[in-house]
């Protein structure tokens, strides 16, 4: 069935459901709402509603459930696979959650903070930090990405190894539902055993089952000592076994453990400025490795030096420099941060955000590096990402000699190489990106008829008219 642009009548009543100053439809101020950061998502709405209350989310989502109005949610429009643009015919609004910045509470002896869906994920670490305390979700786009996407997303980063992902991070939920009724969930306990746990059907749910108004989010100490090395390594399989040694010695106090190629490293030298080699000699694979704890300032640095000690002496790190400052800590993290513009500058990358055993993550690698120089001669294969839970950004870029749109052509070739690696070795085709529009099709490839007709019976009875983020993550 031909999807139907928006009634006029109906653009009008939900412009004065959030007054004057909760609407844009102007395509000049539109246009940024529709269009992705990367990757050439791209749509149009007739509106863009940003409601400034619950109640006014909530009285929106009635109205377009009243008069069959597909909703696209949208946080900070940080995302990657298209989730959070409209499709191109009109037939959607776009509700965004800017304008919902209230910090609600901050509880420091339970150690949790209750903010709005439209807070940038910055301003929860810095309010965290306010109040001696570590909000521990850290990603590149944290400048600008909000919480209720990162909600939504079920979005991972560097510290995913000692803190988990966004869903291990979130206490409770406001959810406003497709028939625009209000579950308030904001419970601020870590023991709830009287039913269900339905905020982890709106975590991760890329706003098809619901929007994600406001959450409790759980605080931790803030680390007072911290230590930062960058490290090389022979291959990704040493690598591995450089995690196990660290993990044996400091346990819990491992916080970042990220795997990177020498490849991605000569892209960010030559394509972003600012940046210099953090060793004198070039090596094939390195780690960027942190831990902290809650000692005196420097109490780790013996510890940690004695480990990195022990993997020097038995050949597993190849050579290391330890941070000698945060300030030296921090430009070893910005090169990290500055990966994915390194790809853009270079052009042309296929990119892809597995999952696997973090035991499984060398074979991957290996064999999806032969699989693509097979079919595809002069890629430069370009690979980083999060070693210690598993979560890796292959990412191959065309051969030198190749057009960009020749190698997009073959994005869908590329994707079936890498993703039947992956799920040959149990892993996910989706780590911390989410599915949105880019992985809709693969992911119904991949996974199996049952746990597709699960999550369409969820969307169906939570959702039955189709108007939450229609066409992503599942199709009905």
């Amino acid at each position: 069935m031909t999807a139907r642009p928006v009634a006029p009548a109906v653009i009008e009543r939900l412009k004065a459901l959030v007054g004057p100053a909760g609407f844009l439809d102007a395509p000049a101020d539109t246009a940024s709402y529709c269009r992705s950061w990367r990757d050439d998502w791209e749509g149009r709405v007739p509106l863009v509603v940003r409601p400034a209350s619950t109640a006014e989310v909530a009285a929106v989502v009635r109205l377009c459930a009243e008069t069959r109005t597909p909703i696209v949610p949208q946080g900070g429009n940080t995302g990657l696979t298209g989730a959070s643009q409209p499709h191109a015919d009109m037939s959607e609004v776009i509700l965004s959650t800017s304008r919902m910045k209230a910090v609600r509470a901050v509880d420091t002896w339970n150690d949790t903070i209750t903010v709005e869906a439209g807070v940038v994920l910055a301003e929860i670490q810095r309010i965290a930090a306010e109040h001696d305390r570590l909000f521990p979700l850290s990603l590149g786009a944290e400048g600008s990405c909000q919480i209720g996407g990162n909600l939504s997303t079920n979005a991972g980063g560097t510290q995913v190894i000692r803190y988990g992902n966004t869903r291990n991070l979130a206490l409770g939920l406001e959810v406003v539902l497709p028939d625009g009724r209000v579950w308030d969930g904001l419970r601020s306990l870590r023991k709830d055993n009287t039913g269900y746990d339905l905020k982890h059907l709106f975590i991760g749910g890329e706003g098809t089952l619901g929007i994600i108004t406001a959450a409790v989010l759980r605080l931790f100490p803030k680390p007072t000592a911290v230590e930062t090395a960058w490290l090389a390594v022979p291959d990704p399989a040493t690598a591995v076994r450089v995690l196990a040694l660290v993990k044996a010695r400091l346990g819990e106090q491992v916080q970042a453990f990220e795997l990177i190629n020498r490849r991605i490293v000569e892209l960010l030298l030559a394509g972003v400025p600012g940046h210099e080699d953090p060793m004198s000699a070039p090596h094939d694979w390195y780690v960027l490795i942190e831990v902290a704890g809650q000692g005196a300032p420097g109490s780790l640095a013996d510890p940690f030096t004695g480990a990195l000690e022990t993997a020097l002496e038995a050949g597993l790190v190849i050579d290391a420099v330890i941070a000698a400052s945060g300030a030296h800590a921090k430009r070893f993290w910005k090169m990290r941060e500055d990966l994915a513009e390194a790809q853009k500058a270079a052009g042309g990358a296929i990119s892809h955000d597995i999952s696997v055993p973090v035991s499984a993550v060398p074979a991957f690698i290996a064999e999806a590096d032969a699989a693509l120089e097979r079919a595809y001669p002069g890629t430069r294969l370009v690979c980083f990402g999060h070693l210690g839970d598993g979560n890796m950004h292959y990412n191959p870029i065309r051969p030198e000699s190749w057009t960009a749109a020749a190698w997009k052509a073959e994005r869908s070739n590329v994707n079936r190489i890498v993703h039947d690696i992956v799920a040959a070795k149990g892993g996910a085709i989706s780590a911390e990106h989410g599915i949105g529009r880019l992985r809709l099709a693969e992911n119904e490839h991949y996974k199996s008829p049952v746990e597709l007709d699960l999550m369409r019976t969820l969307k169906r009875t939570l959702d039955p008219a189709n108007i939450l983020n229609p066409g992503k993550v599942v199709r009905v």
